[in-house]
């Protein structure tokens, strides 16, 4: 069988570390070409615009979609457009509106839409989902605490509008709960921390509430150095449990469950994995709910304004 031939857009640190590394690894895909305004791809195709990809004599199948999320949906149609199908580096763009778009351009033009959500691919997370079903849920505390200079070196984007700031991580930490908790979560209130040179939060203190009244807060910090903080603690009536490493350890009360043997790397290469599923039975994957609750925190946050943000700064 051909292997997919797929196309990079977007040469930045999550399309280097992550998304190449997994096409490559991946016998079921081809990189074949990418797009950068400033960077290049050794071995393949390069071009300064998707426009300028999908208007060469060069056949490819697929596109992956690693620009800030600004960009995402402007490309994404472009690509539907095109008869190509399309995978979404999270978060998936900046409005629901767009993303409603964006599955009905998928369906239109019978291509896959995935908009991933690496987060849920991690090692621990399935068995916690597993092991919830059996489980009652008396109340969960999400603690994600990261240095914006080590992950997102150089990248104003993040800081703009539309750049989600701390919220961007904090995504990811949503992304697992939706897959966890079976009911619908609503934002209750929040605090955003925000440098008086940004548009976006660098920290965020946020209360959720269940259907059925469950208690779930979080704490979201940019400005944490040291060990990286990503941890999901799950209080049951069968006693704790604990998703850590961005749910790459599963601990059932003092035992270890599931270890992470593979990080993100381990994600990405099931992105791809479930990608190619996804295209063999023309699926489309895509679930806004993480994103609809960030919106929703946007709606009954109140802004904090703190000293201004030097990315520089040791």
């Amino acid at each position: 069988m051909q292997p997919i031939r797929m196309a990079i857009i977007g040469v930045g640190k999550i399309a280097r570390d992550q998304h190449i590394p997994a096409i490559l690894a991946n016998p079921a895909f081809q990189l074949i070409a990418a797009v950068s305004r400033h960077a290049t791809v050794a071995g393949v195709s390069n071009f300064p615009s998707i426009e300028a990809l999908l208007a060469a004599p060069l056949a490819i199948d697929a596109v992956a979609i690693c620009t800030p999320p600004a960009h995402h949906y402007q490309a994404a149609k472009l690509a539907l457009g095109h008869g190509k199908h399309v995978l979404l580096e999270k978060p998936p763009c900046t409005t629901l509106a767009q993303f409603d778009s964006m599955v009905m351009l998928a369906k239109l033009a019978d291509r896959t839409l995935y908009q991933t959500w690496h987060s849920r691919h991690a090692p621990g997370v399935a068995p916690a989902a597993r092991l919830l079903r059996e489980r009652r849920l008396r109340r969960v505390h999400v603690t994600w605490k990261e240095d914006v200079r080590r992950w997102h070196p150089g990248q104003t984007w993040i800081w703009q509008a539309g750049g989600f700031g701390v919220l961007d991580p904090g995504i990811n930490a949503l992304s697992i709960l939706t897959q966890l908790i079976d009911e619908p979560i609503f934002a209750r209130s929040a605090r955003l921390l925000v440098p008086s040179n940004c548009d976006t939060p660098i920290a965020a203190q946020i209360e959720f509430i269940g259907d059925s009244g469950l208690e779930i807060s979080a704490e979201l910090d940019f400005r944490h150095t040291g060990t990286q903080t990503w941890d999901i603690e799950l209080s049951t009536d069968s006693g704790p449990m604990k998703l850590s490493a961005g749910g790459g350890v599963l601990t059932v009360g003092d035992e270890r469950v599931a270890p992470d043997p593979a990080g993100l790397a381990g994600e990405y290469q099931s992105i791809y994995r479930r990608f190619g599923q996804l295209i063999a039975t023309g699926e489309t994957e895509a679930d806004a709910r993480p994103l609809r609750l960030v919106a929703d925190i946007l709606l009954v946050a109140s802004d904090i304004a703190i000293e201004p943000f030097d990315p520089e700064a040791a």
